[in-house]
């Protein structure tokens, strides 16, 4: 496994990171055991940039992922997230940035993932409704406490990044980026390569679709929230459906899985760009470590470069987009 380096400050990840959200919600039942597994099998294949957030369970991902690595602490690059409030009950409760809740969400991550630092701190989703100064200040005292290594951002625009990469320096911003969602393309992208930030690729493989393993709603649990998602409703489902053709025709012509050729094309975008594929499964793990030993040729970047063009995936990323790009 090889390693880049995000940001300008020092970090250093693997070159595919692993996405633990799924391990405990979102994507219908899961069980820890299993998850484990899979999180050792990371570790054991040089994938040892972890991704989690306080939200995800709510709150019990975090502590899956301090358990998994208790005895490996050394061997992780280990990022979590903080600002999308959820109640115990799993209850959204808006964003919050204030300086007091980051202090607050700061030490509850650092007591559930049983750890002393966290090595990279991201904002989850921008609060509108307190100055990105406020909030970043109160994240750069967590450095200068020894809380936190590194700050990241996700789903921030680039005038926020620019006035958050002001006040401390920004190491990564963490954005959906994938074959069917290429908005980063738009002015992002240009922003963090200017100020020197890495680009952590987060649903590289458009929560699963490019995978071509959906072939219908009936592939998802009922309790998955995919079904909710505008990409996934009956009018756009279809459409999607013909854009993954295209992905299995490269797929094929290279004796490998339409999620290599999808994570393959992501790692072509640059080295700035990191992956982090999130799976419950150390066959699909090791599936998606494998796909950094495939090199697509001109033609396939070109021809998939003209199928996924920026707009053409049916359906907004989430039932609200209000809540990203702040």
């Amino acid at each position: 496994m090889t390693t880049t380096q995000l940001g300008t400050q020092g970090l250093k990840v693997s070159r595919l990171g692993l996405g633990c959200m799924g391990m405990s919600d979102f994507y219908g039942s899961s069980d820890e055991q299993r998850s484990i597994a899979t999180i050792m099998a990371a570790l054991d294949n040089g994938v040892t940039f972890l991704d989690t957030a306080d939200m995800y369970g709510p709150f019990t991902n975090e502590r899956l992922v301090g358990k998994a690595i208790a005895h490996r602490r050394d061997e992780v690059t280990l990022a979590t997230k903080f600002g999308n409030v959820r109640g115990e009950d799993g209850s959204f409760l808006g964003i919050r940035g204030d300086a007091e809740y980051v202090r607050k969400a700061c030490d509850a991550s650092l007591e559930r993932l049983g750890v002393d630092v966290i090595d990279l701190y991201y904002q989850h989703r921008v609060d509108r409704n307190v100055p990105i100064e406020e909030t970043i200040g109160a994240m750069s005292e967590l450095v200068q406490a020894g809380k936190v290594r590194y700050l990241g951002l996700s789903e921030a625009s680039a005038a926020t990044i620019r006035r958050a990469h002001a006040v401390h320096p920004i190491s990564a911003l963490q954005s959906e980026y994938s074959l069917w969602t290429r908005d980063p393309e738009d002015e992002i992208l240009a922003t963090t390569r200017e100020l020197g930030i890495g680009f952590v690729a987060y649903s590289p493989l458009g929560r699963g679709f490019l995978s071509g393993a959906i072939q219908s709603l009936s592939d998802l649990a009922a309790d998955d929230t995919r079904r909710r998602h505008p990409r996934f409703s009956p009018e756009n489902f279809e459409k999607n459906l013909v854009l993954v053709e295209h992905v299995k025709k490269v797929a094929a012509s290279h004796g490998v899985s339409p999620a290599q050729v999808a994570l393959a094309w992501l790692v072509a975008q640059g080295d700035d760009i990191v992956p982090i594929p999130g799976t419950r499964s150390t066959e699909r793990l090791l599936e998606n470590v494998a796909a950094l030993k495939l090199s697509l040729s001109p033609e396939d970047l070109s021809t998939l470069n003209e199928v996924f063009t920026r707009n053409v995936t049916a359906g907004d990323r989430y039932p609200d987009m209000s809540t990203v790009n702040g």
